[in-house]
């Protein structure tokens, strides 16, 4: 007999774990290091695709913002209005294309790029509004300010780099930019005299823009701070700051618009060339950390294939071992569990062989006996679950039975009662009683339902099934908010009538709980090649396409009832329904942004009218149906 050899042994001349270490290590290595590279030979392609394109359409924006701000003033005409929005579409056009196109882009730069293109899509809005008169002059400013804002988001965005140096200085950049976009407020703000909302606003604003002036120039690089700090110390900087303490203290200066348009130009043509020079710098540092990113790279995949030619070797030895183990589990976990579970799950006996497993290494045999002893505890709990689903099933049924009889008991009084009662008040506190029964006995029948019987309502004769919408439609609470459309007269089987019932009442129910209480919820039905079809439409806020997908599975084919998983029991109960009757329920979005639940019913269900029926308007109403 062949000595079983411990498997700490075999794994002493392995070196799987260095090998794996050193492939991660290689892998790291050049990952970051190209990385580095890419991103900073990307920063010159993201400025010449994003940056560039969005600093045009920022400038333009400016411009119509200060002519918008004219216009309400009566200070402006329109043909400057119509001329200068034509020049804003052509720079908002050449974005979009510009950066549509660009495929270098990370998911974080998309995603701005998509908050700037819904920011883009509201200038039409704006400019309607302002055309019709319904924009006051600080509203319409602050409308194009949240547009000019998400495209320094995108500045912002673009700039991070792993660069520091660079970094920094294109950041305290996009800072000074947005300080000229700072002044250009406070100049379509103060085009003449302001209100005092204006004028706070104005103050809020001039003290931003000189903090972050004041904040940036100290952080930037001499090269490019000199044209800066010119433009600061020039004489007609220092005249805009006069008046701007004018605003402030509630006077208007004279030739305002004369005096921060140059300013602006000034500031918007120097940012311009710091943010060239900035880019200028990013290549070589690109194309240097590139190549030590090949260096790296080279080593660390030498030393690799010299290791994994001596770890093949080695590793063959112990691999067929380890795989007929693997064997053995798969055929455990794939095969014995599921086929002695399901035979659990019908009550029958079972028989386990234990797990065998041929191997020289003592440790493998230890794990092929974990396995046997693991597989007679799954089974001994599957055992005990089945035990306890059948316990909690018998409690529900007679729970469920019960509150049935106590609830038909109430109903009778109750209508006793209504046929008694003379005063309309107390007539229709009795309605609302019968309402609250109606519904207290469908929650009873769901108790049955999850207990695995069959409630004991049904009817002898068909129904129309515009009767059966209307009665689901009355065992909901919020029944005012549904709508029951107009449908043929085809009859549904009286045997069935019950549980459709209660399968279109839960999903009106989930449509009213999930969406707004000022939306209505509609309830269609139109004959189909295979039956008949019922549409529950509510206008919520819907579901993801997962969502939709996890809960469409769900009814398609009824799980285990988990008594911890109570958040869609109304679904559960419905796909427990349809299943005893074939009904196929899909869940879909709707049109309005809610959800739609079609309700397929089989054909044989389904049948013809007893004669032509005249459709009335329908709305939701109490229905009293014979149990």
């Amino acid at each position: 007999m062949r000595r079983s050899r411990t498997i700490r042994m075999k794994i002493i001349g392995l070196l799987l774990v260095p090998l794996t270490s050193m492939v991660v290590l290689w892998g790291v290595i050049t990952a970051v290091t190209a990385t580095e590279g890419l991103e900073l030979r990307e920063y010159k392609t993201l400025w010449t695709n994003l940056r560039l394109p969005a600093y045009t359409l920022i400038t333009e924006i400016q411009r119509e913002r200060l002519v918008s701000a004219q216009f309400l003033r009566r200070t402006g005409g329109t043909s400057a209005v119509t001329a200068q929005r034509t020049r804003t579409d052509t720079a908002r056009d050449s974005f979009r294309q510009r950066s549509s196109t660009s495929k270098d882009r990370s998911e974080e730069i998309r995603t701005q790029v998509d908050a700037v293109y819904t920011q883009l899509d509201r200038l039409d809005a704006i400019r309607g509004e302002i055309d019709t008169g319904l924009s006051d002059r600080l509203r319409a400013v602050e409308a194009y300010n949240g547009i000019i804002d998400t495209l320094f988001g995108l500045h912002r965005r673009v700039a991070l780099i792993d660069d520091i140096p660079i970094y920094e200085q294109s950041r305290v950049l996009i800072d000074l930019s947005y300080a000229k976009e700072l002044l250009t407020r406070e100049q379509a703000i103060a085009l003449g005299p302001v209100t005092s909302a204006e004028r706070r606003l104005f103050t809020e604003i001039a003290g931003n823009r000189r903090f972050l002036i004041d904040q940036s120039l100290a952080e930037l690089d001499p090269a490019l701070r000199d044209a800066n700090a010119a433009l600061l110390a020039s004489p007609a900087y220092q005249r805009m700051r006069m008046m701007e303490e004018q605003i402030i203290a509630g006077r208007t200066p004279k030739d305002w618009l004369g005096a921060t348009e140059g300013l602006a130009k000034s500031f918007s043509e120097r940012q311009m060339l710091a943010s060239q020079v900035l880019n200028a710098r990013a290549e070589p540092v690109a194309d240097e950390v590139i190549n030590r990113a090949f260096m790296l790279a080279g080593t660390c995949l030498a030393l690799i294939v010299l290791s994994i030619a001596f770890s093949l070797r080695m590793g063959n030895r112990l691999s067929r071992e380890l795989g007929s183990l693997r064997l053995a589990a798969l055929e455990v976990a794939q095969e014995r569990l599921p086929h002695v579970v399901a035979k659990l799950r019908k009550g029958e006996k079972v028989d386990l062989p234990e797990l065998s497993v041929a191997s020289t290494t003592a440790e493998i045999d230890d794990v092929g006996q974990a396995f046997s002893t693991v597989q007679q505890t799954a089974v001994e709990a599957a055992v005990g679950q089945a035990q306890l689903s059948e316990g909690v099933g018998h409690v529900f049924r007679n729970l469920a039975r019960r509150s049935q009889t106590l609830l038909h008991r109430q109903r009778i009084q109750l209508e006793d009662m209504q046929h008694r009662a003379t005063d309309p008040d107390a007539l229709e506190d009795l309605f609302k009683l019968d309402h609250l029964t109606t519904r207290m006995r469908r929650h009873a029948e769901g108790l049955i339902i999850l207990s695995g019987a069959t409630p004991g309502r049904g009817w002898s004769r068909p129904v129309p099934l515009l009767d059966v919408a209307r009665g689901a439609a009355a065992e909901v609470e919020d029944y005012q908010r549904v709508t029951v459309e107009p449908m043929p007269a085809n009859r549904l089987a009286g045997p069935v009538v019950g549980d459709v019932i209660h399968l279109i009442a839960e999903l009106i129910e989930n449509a009213t709980v999930y969406s707004p209480a000022h939306t209505s919820v509609i309830v269609r039905g139109e004959t189909a090649a295979r039956g008949f079809v019922f549409e529950v439409e509510d206008r919520g806020l819907g579901m993801s396409a997962e969502e939709l997908a996890e809960l469409n599975e769900r009814l398609a084919s009824p799980p285990e009832f988990d008594l911890a998983d109570s958040d869609r029991l109304g679904l559960f109960v419905v796909s427990r329904l349809a299943a005893r009757h074939d009904i196929r329920v899909t869940l879909r979005g709707s049109p309005y942004g809610g959800t739609t639940a079609i309700v397929l019913i089989p054909e044989e269900h389904v049948a013809e009218p007893e004669e032509p029926v005249r459709q009335e308007p329908v709305r939701p109403m109490r229905v009293v149906r014979s149990e």
